[in-house]
């Protein structure tokens, strides 16, 4: 029998939808207040890269929160990811 798979929720996901939209801001502009490439935040926010120990502590300090906030995120996205296959 095969087992029902429940789409996952990607930490570039939650980015979008609980940080980035709620502050009216745009992608270009997150970018580059975290000083890195506009397509490299695109990447994460559509699930095709993940959020390096670079990029956790960058977000940290733009959006008041801790690395261990979004490498965590990224770490059990990882892990329900293999679960599922």
């Amino acid at each position: 029998m095969k087992r029902k798979l429940i789409p996952l929720t990607t930490p570039g996901e939650i980015l979008k939808e609980e940080f980035i939209d709620p502050l009216n801001l745009q992608d270009k502009e997150v970018a580059k207040a975290l000083a890195i490439t506009h397509s490299r935040l695109s990447e994460i926010i559509h699930g095709k890269r993940s959020i390096t120990i670079d990029t956790a502590i960058r977000l940290s300090r733009f959006f008041r929160t801790s690395p261990e906030f979004w490498l965590n995120y990224q770490n059990n996205y990882n892990l329900q990811k293999e679960q599922q296959i």
